[in-house]
Formats: structure tokens, C-alpha cells, sequence
């Protein structure tokens, strides 16, 4: 499918809402929908280097959002930090699931949506692990088993947002457009 005006504003407005979504304060840590917008981007955009920026725009937007409610302290949480270009990066290697899947229907976007944030658990817990960040753990096998088991709560939230995240945004889409790519070139 060519790229028409409906389609960028669709696109750009779900930047947008995304990125607030994710600062709104009462909202459960992690419930959010970047990683489903990375499956989404994957799947659907023909042309990779927008697949890959549909999650980032938004990732970066929040942050930026984070980092202004932070400086002006009406939040705890930062909008930039360090290791952040590696968060981006892990969520670029999350569009990459969307590219294998090759029909658009419940079991290949289920077992995506429940892939990408199991994926996404193991290596950015890894990656705190290696680098030292967040808890600290020893540099053995049982500190790497317990920096997961710091991340655990946070798994299954994630599992369940990217399911219903997936479900609104592959079903939106597939009740607007059919099973059609978007060709962004």
C-alpha cells in the first residue's frame, strides 16, 4: 500500500500518543507500547529504516517528555541516563522479530508479542548485569541470576502489554487497511 496523508498522520499521532502514554504517572511500570509499535513496525513497513524508527521516535519523544517533567521535578524518573542508547538498541533488534513475521494473524503476532518482551527481559538484564548498572550484582553466575530475578516482576507486565498493544495496533490496522504492507520509500 502507498503511503498517503491518513496513513503519516496515523502514524505520527501514534508516536505521540505512545510517548504520553508511557509518562503518565499511575500507569503500571512497564505497561506500555513500544515493544507491540516494534513487532507492529517490523511486520508492516516495507521500507526497514522507518520499521526501525516507528519504536524509536516514540522511545526518544517519552524520554524527552521525561526529561523535562524531571528537570522541572515533577518527576523521579530521568528522561535521558546512562545506557540509554543501549535500551534504544535492544528495541531496534525488537523490530526485527516483527520482520519474520510473514502473515499477519493471531498465532505468528501472539508468539512475536510474547518473543519480543522475553527477548527484550533476557539481554537488557544481561546487559545490567554485565555493565554494572541498576543492582550491582557480582560478576558470577549467581549474580546473574539474581539481577533476573530483580527483572522478574517486571516480565510479565511487559508480556501482557505487548499482547494488548499487539491487538490493538495489528487489529486496528487490519480492520483499516487489510493485510497490506505500508510502502515508505
Amino acid at each position: 500500500m502507498k503511503l498517503n496523508k491518513s496513513l503519516i498522520v496515523s502514524f505520527v499521532l501514534l508516536i505521540v500518543v505512545a510517548a504520553v502514554y508511557r509518562i503518565i504517572p499511575s500507569r503500571t511500570f512497564g505497561f506500555a507500547p513500544q515493544l507491540a509499535m516494534a513487532i507492529f513496525g517490523g511486520a508492516l513497513i516495507k521500507d526497514k529504516k522507518w520499521a526501525f524508527a516507528l519504536p524509536i521516535f516514540s522511545m526518544f519523544l517519552s524520554d524527552l517528555l521525561y526529561h523535562g517533567l524531571y528537570k522541572a521535578g515533577i518527576t523521579t524518573t530521568q528522561g535521558f541516563y546512562s545506557g540509554q542508547v543501549l535500551n534504544y538498541a535492544l528495541f531496534a533488534m525488537m523490530t526485527v522479530i516483527g520482520f519474520y513475521i510473514k502473515k499477519i494473524n493471531v498465532l505468528q503476532v501472539g508468539l512475536a508479542s510474547v518473543a519480543a518482551p522475553t527477548l527484550y527481559f533476557l539481554l537488557s538484564n544481561f546487559s545490567v548485569w554485565v555493565f554494572g548498572g541498576g543492582w550491582g550484582h557480582p560478576k558470577t553466575f549467581a549474580g546473574l541470576m539474581a539481577t533476573f530475578t530483580d527483572g522478574l516482576p517486571f516480565y510479565p507486565v511487559s508480556v501482557y502489554s505487548t499482547l494488548f498493544f499487539s491487538l490493538l495496533l495489528f487489529g486496528g490496522y487490519y480492520l483499516l487497511y487489510g493485510n497490506k504492507k505500508v510502502e515508505l520509500a
